[in-house]
């Protein structure tokens, strides 16, 4: 996989998954700007570590729940770098809540955050891009399309919409040979997800997986820089799970043996 002389802008890149995809990107060669909120103190470490592997990096906070900070963000992006050939859209927002409880304010902010914001980034690139001839979209989604987990459902809505509205852009971008995808991340192990669950709660579910432990970032960042790669040019509008197996985790024979009757 090779992305020399490839540019990307990856959004969300702090921690977690946004680093784990910067650093995989890095690692195979492309040149980045990367993204996260205003008053990030995580973004600039990224950076760091993203040119000690000797690619070029830009930080540009930016607020992208917001129409006109995604603006300036690809604005001051392709000036950055001349051009956008990858675009890694990994913005994160989720509210846990009881569904009886959720405040309609707290449902928006998740959907604007996880998906609209999404929509902003993407098209705003996919322009850019159809005026260069060409591109690769990767969205970060999750198994929560999937699997109705309770206490998400802004969550759980945001990732199906993000799912079918990469589908639907992936259908409209071939003509332009902009490949559009998604990865749905599992349970991966991030700073995020330790302050929701706690260390003994994460060793604990690991050690439950099917493959025996929670998935790290770069997991995600290795399937990103396949997707984005020339290896998967006949790849479009496709949603690859890189979750250890948890969707299969209660299907497995010693759960159905172990289950009560």
């Amino acid at each position: 996989m090779n992305l020399s002389d490839k540019k990307a802008l990856v959004t969300g890149a702090g921690q977690g998954i946004g680093k784990g995809c910067a650093l995989e990107l890095a690692r195979a060669g492309a040149d980045l700007v990367i993204n996260d909120r205003p008053g990030s103190e995580e973004v600039e470490q990224t950076a760091e570590e993203i040119r000690a592997l000797g690619r070029e990096c830009r930080v540009i906070t930016a607020n992208i729940f917001e129409r006109d900070e995604c603006v300036r963000l690809v604005s001051e992006a392709v000036a950055a770098l001349e051009k956008i050939d990858i675009l890694v859209s990994n913005p994160a927002a989720s509210r846990r809540c009881e569904f009886l409880d959720i405040k309609p304010e707290d449902f928006e902010f998740v959907i604007n955050g996880a998906l609209t914001s999404g929509f902003h980034m993407s098209q705003l690139v996919a322009r850019h891009m159809v005026e260069n001839g060409g591109g690769k979209i990767v969205f970060i989604s999750s198994v929560h399309a999937y699997m109705p987990f309770g206490l998400s459902t802004s969550y759980n809505t945001a990732k199906a919409g993000l799912n079918h509205m990469a589908r639907t852009i992936a259908t409209e971008l071939s003509q332009h040979r902009i490949n559009v995808n998604v990865i749905e991340p599992g349970w991966i192990d991030t700073p995020g997800e330790r302050k929701a669950f706690g260390e003994a709660r994460m060793k604990e579910e690991a050690a439950n997986m099917p493959w025996g432990r929670l998935g790290v970032p770069a997991d995600i960042g290795k399937a990103a820089a396949f997707l984005v790669s020339d290896d998967a040019d006949y790849i479009t509008g496709s949603v690859l799970r890189v979750d250890g197996g948890i969707v299969l985790k209660d299907c497995r024979t010693e759960a159905l043996v172990n289950s009560p009757e």
